[in-house]
């Protein structure tokens, strides 16, 4: 079987509020996908097993509750070749989960209606179903309550994983958001990326797009310095974007910032 891309997300904007009654912080937030990706194969098998990549839990994990949906023994084999780095705010393990639910859906006699394969995949985290949807997507509630959007895909991504910076955990930088009170706001946080998702016809019109709320970066205001018409963190962090009209801008300011950490030029990827 050939190899099925799963792109890695940005968060092009996230703002996040108080703690809902099932423990999840609210939220407003853009996905993108992008053209970085892992490359992910499935085929029938005599029982479950996932090569390539030893730390996973997620796959094997929306395999099984696959298999539970539909009644049916979990026996596919899967191989990942990793290219999106790991514990970096791109969701590279949940675009795994939702390849592999894709792809093995499709394998079974009676496959999962999509409706039910997206209701399974909120079990699994709540970015595991932007990626089954098409295109960008505005997320609401946990972030996987989705709604389509039309944003321009005509530029170049800058990605940069920075150099000597320990991740903390997502659960880790939630709580220290609590502990400055950074729901404090929400309400007219969440108004202003709504209202700015109206103007946009553009690239540059991302910038109008508020700061992510959960974590920061210098190396993305030194990047709108470069040139960068939108730079911030995706998600928890720590991987760090940077949006440019020419790839030429991207290439040059990678140059410039090759010392900063492992960096990737990339595109907006539907």
């Amino acid at each position: 079987m050939s190899w099925v891309l799963a792109p890695a997300k940005l968060n092009l904007a996230l703002v996040v509020g108080p703690v809902q009654e099932n423990g999840k912080h609210e939220l407003v937030t853009v996905f993108q996908r992008i053209a970085l990706a892992d490359r992910i194969e499935l085929e029938p098998a005599p029982a479950l097993r996932v090569d390539g990549f030893a730390t996973d839990t997620i796959v094997r994990l929306a395999l099984e509750a696959l298999a539970r949906e539909a009644g049916v023994e979990p026996a596919w084999r899967v191989s990942i070749e990793k290219s999106v780095p790991v514990a970096a705010g791109l969701a590279g393990g949940s675009s795994d989960a939702a390849t592999a639910l894709r792809l093995a859906n499709e394998t079974l006699a009676e496959p999962l209606s999509p409706f039910r394969l997206a209701e399974l995949a909120r079990t699994l985290g709540a970015d595991v179903p932007f990626f089954l949807a098409e295109g960008p997507q505005l997320g609401t509630r946990d972030g996987s309550e989705l709604r389509s959007l039309q944003l321009p895909q005509d530029y170049t991504v800058l990605l940069l994983l920075p150099a000597g910076v320990t991740k903390s955990s997502t659960a880790e930088v939630y709580r220290a958001f609590d502990r400055r009170g950074g729901e404090r706001g929400f309400s007219e946080r969440r108004a202003a990326l709504l209202a700015a998702l109206e103007d946009v016809h553009q690239p540059s019109d991302l910038a109008l797009f508020p700061p992510n709320d959960l974590v920061a970066s210098p190396l993305s205001i030194r990047l709108v310095e470069l040139g960068a018409f939108r730079a911030g963190v995706s998600g928890a962090g720590s991987a760090v974007y940077g949006l440019f009209e020419r790839r030429a801008q991207a290439e040059a300011v990678a140059e410039e910032m090759s010392r900063s950490g492992e960096i990737w030029i990339t595109e907006p990827a539907w």
